[in-house]
């Protein structure tokens, strides 16, 4: 549709596994490779929206002769179910018990690494792992090869679970973390522009009002600007305009996730208990 309208062969902001990275995505990508070399455990933290996906593709694109990284991106997991992901993840045999999926995952591990290849296992959402699968993955990965990296990505109530001592072990652990913090305003203007480009749309097809509305609704986040910038695009078509304007923009907000309003939450349920009243 807006391919279309516009006489474009790419649609824009769409997800483009080879775009380049945002100047702050880069430089955590840039760290990540030096440790994933040494070896530990790595964490990537950040509210929804930041860019942790864009991030976390880049590092399964790059050097995919030397790097091994298998993904996990279903974390509501107990330990046998995320010791068969892995195991799927390397394209393993998953029959048989705990042991012998640990067993054959070692061997693996370590027969890729006298290949001259690193095994980097990636745990997407990694802050909805329940913690004692994430203890017996840290025991599992003592018999790897000394050079792998396990990377976590997660928000940052990640970082409040490790800070517990309980987790003590796993802290420990921890040679690199990342915190990826909501955009400035500049960034995500940059980033709007960026995606103009390589659609090959003028910069100008957003007016300043909209961009400007954009930025304040998207409050930092960089898949809140993009949702903002497609459906902006839509009711342009919609619209028969080459130009999104504050019409578009506030046409969008008028879908109700975009707006809150207080009126419509919904009641406190009420408290109900098996207690018997006490007589009088």
């Amino acid at each position: 549709m807006i391919k279309s309208f516009f006489g474009l062969s790419k649609s824009p902001f769409a997800i483009d596994e080879n775009a380049p990275l945002l100047d702050h995505q880069q430089r955590h990508f840039d760290i990540l490779k030096v440790h994933s070399q040494q070896g530990g455990l790595c964490l990537v933290l950040g509210e929804p929206g930041t860019g942790k996906s864009v991030l976390k593709n880049a590092i399964i694109r790059h050097d995919p002769k030397q790097w091994i990284t298998p993904v996990i991106n279903r974390s509501l997991h107990t330990w046998p179910s995320l010791l068969r992901l892995l195991c799927q993840a390397l394209q393993i045999d998953i029959s048989g018990n705990d042991a012998k999926c640990e067993t054959r995952l070692i061997a693996e591990a370590r027969a890729q690494n006298g290949r001259g290849r690193t095994i980097i296992p990636i745990i997407d959402d990694a802050h909805l792992l329940p913690v004692e699968a994430l203890h017996k993955l840290r025991l599992m990965l003592e018999d790897f090869p000394k050079n792998h990296n396990l990377i976590l990505i997660g928000q940052p109530a990640l970082n409040t679970t490790l800070q517990l001592r309980p987790q003590l072990d796993l802290k420990s652990r921890v040679t690199y973390s990342a915190k990826l913090d909501l955009l400035s305003h500049a960034t995500l203007t940059g980033h709007i522009q960026q995606q103009l480009d390589l659609a090959g749309l003028p910069h100008a097809t957003f007016g300043e009002d909209a961009i400007n509305l954009i930025l304040r609704l998207a409050e930092g986040s960089l898949r809140a600007v993009k949702n903002l910038c497609i459906g902006a695009l839509i009711e342009a078509v919609r619209d028969q305009t080459r130009t999104v304007g504050l019409k578009q923009v506030n046409a969008v907000l008028m879908q109700p996730h975009w707006r809150h309003n207080p009126q419509e939450e919904p009641a406190q349920p009420l408290i109900q208990s098996n207690q018997k009243s006490p007589s009088k």
